[in-house]
């Protein structure tokens, strides 16, 4: 059974995630935006998603910490679906193989 905890940190982080995104657009509709706040407004739900995985920058476990390493090398070469499905499988057989 999932922690409600991290459960509750999850939706709230899918709601901030989709208001910015729904915000942007019914807010900002009827403007010009510049290439500076275009980028901002791109950047952050990403922002808003890296909150998932800070928690384990500090676990102290193995297996997440070098599943966070190979992720952060799939982030910087890939765009973000393919670095997500590379985060799980690593982070899933990197805790099977080191516990």
């Amino acid at each position: 059974m999932a922690d409600p905890l991290y459960l509750t940190a999850i939706a709230l982080m899918a709601a901030v995630t989709y208001l910015t995104r729904i915000g942007g657009y019914l807010f900002l509709r009827n403007r010009t935006l510049g290439p500076r706040l275009r980028i901002v407004m791109e950047s952050a739900p990403g922002c808003v998603l890296i909150t998932v995985i800070a928690p384990d920058f500090v676990t102290g476990r193995p297996a997440d910490l070098i599943a966070l390493a190979v992720t952060m090398l799939a982030a910087a070469k890939l765009p973000v679906l393919p670095t997500v499905i590379i985060a799980i499988a690593a982070a899933g057989i990197l805790r099977h193989a080191l516990v």
